[in-house]
């Protein structure tokens, strides 16, 4: 299946039917970026992405692709919860629950995040 397809038949359910932020998932064949987004406005509430965590973190730079998108996701549920926010909405973005999605999930739920 075309994954534009899965991802525009899923984030509209996710728009209409919840109030909860949305957090999107992208990934490139180096990196993996995660985002909370605001339903109704569209407002970024909080980012991070395996590029700043190689910038923050020196140890990183030896981690391999699922590693660093667990560590990603942990991060970005610090970051969330430190906003005050406890339940979101995980948008895969189309890509399968396998891998390096699947350990962000990981990483968010390991972090506090309800989803």
């Amino acid at each position: 299946m075309d994954i534009k397809k899965r991802r525009q038949r899923f984030r509209y359910r996710i728009k209409y039917l919840t109030k909860r932020p949305r957090l999107s998932v992208h990934k490139s064949n180096r990196y993996i970026y995660a985002q909370l987004i605001e339903q109704f406005t569209g407002n970024i509430l909080a980012s991070y992405d395996s590029k700043r965590l190689l910038r923050d973190d020196v140890k990183a730079k030896d981690l391999k692709g699922v590693q660093k998108a667990y560590e990603v996701g942990r991060r970005l549920g610090e970051l969330i919860l430190k906003k005050g926010i406890k339940q979101i909405v995980f948008d895969k973005s189309g890509y399968k629950y396998h891998g390096q999605v699947k350990a962000l999930a990981e990483g968010l739920r390991e972090a506090g995040l309800d989803f």
